[in-house]
C-alpha cells in the first residue's frame, strides 16, 4: 500500500485502523536542508529538511505502529546521529550504530577533512528480535547508487539485507520517508508487504512505478 502525503497524518490514520508492522525501515531528512551537488542528475531539495521539530511526534508513531519484539533501521548523518539516537532512545533500545561504506567519498573540505564514505544507521528494536541466519558484522559494503532517481537513493541490495536480517517472508515493512521507492522494490524482491509513504508528488510517482515494475 502505498501513500501520497504527509507521513505523520498518514501513520496517524494508520494507528487508527488497527495497523501494525514488523519493521519500518526508512531514510528520513537529517534536519540539515541537504542539497546534491551531483552535477549528471540535478534534484529539487528534500521537502522538510531543514528542521526536526517533527521527530519526537514521528519516534511516537513509530512505536505505536510497531509490533512488539520487532527490529527497525533509521538511516541518519553523523551530523546530527546524537540528536536522532536520544529521540529514539526513549521509546526504543538502540542495538546497535550500523555503518554502510560506499565504494566512493563525498566532497566536502577537500584540504581539512578526511574524506568521508560512510552512512549511519540506527538500529533499534522494540522488545528483542533474534536476527535471521548467520551473525554479520555491523558494518555493510554495498556499491553506492548514482542517485539518478532520488538524492539520497540507497541500492536495493542493502535494503534487502536489512529486511532479511530481522524479517520473513510475508510480514510487513513501513517506510515512512519511501523517497524513490527503494525499500519497496526491496520488499517486493523478498517477499515482505510493504507500506510506502511519501510526500512529493514526483518522487512518489517514481516510487510507484518502479514498485509497480518489480510486480510485472
Amino acid at each position: 500500500m502505498l501513500y501520497n502525503g504527509d507521513c505523520l497524518e498518514v501513520m496517524d490514520r494508520l494507528i487508527a485502523d488497527g495497523t501494525t508492522v514488523d519493521a519500518i525501515i526508512t531514510d528520513p531528512p537529517y534536519g540539515m536542508s541537504f542539497q546534491s551537488n551531483h552535477r549528471a542528475v540535478k534534484h529539487s531539495s528534500i521537502k522538510n529538511d531543514d528542521c526536526l521539530d517533527w521527530l519526537e511526534g514521528f519516534v511516537n508513531r513509530c512505536y505505536n505502529l510497531s509490533k512488539d519484539n520487532t527490529a527497525h533501521y533509521i538511516f541518519c548523518s553523523f551530523h546530527h546521529i546524537d540528536i536522532f539516537k536520544q529521540a529514539f532512545e526513549k521509546k526504543f533500545i538502540i542495538k546497535n550504530i550500523l555503518v554502510w561504506e560506499k565504494n566512493n567519498t563525498s566532497m566536502g573540505d577537500l584540504k581539512g577533512n578526511f574524506a568521508p564514505k560512510t552512512e549511519f544507521i540506527l538500529f533499534l528494536h522494540k522488545g528483542r528480535r533474534l536476527m535471521n541466519g548467520k551473525r554479520t558484522p555491523n558494518i555493510f559494503k554495498f556499491a553506492r547508487t548514482r542517485n539518478e532517481l532520488h538524492p539520497t537513493q540507497k541500492p536495493v541490495e542493502l535494503m534487502s539485507h536489512l529486511i532479511e536480517k530481522f524479517t520473513d517472508k510475508d510480514q510487513t515493512v513501513l517506510d515512512p520517508f519511501m523517497g524513490s521507492g527503494t525499500t519497496g522494490v526491496a520488499c517486493k524482491q523478498t517477499n515482505r508487504e510493504f507500506i510506502g509513504i511519501e510526500l512529493d508528488k514526483d518522487y512518489f510517482e517514481i516510487a510507484s512505478n518502479r514498485i509497480q515494475e518489480v510486480l510485472i
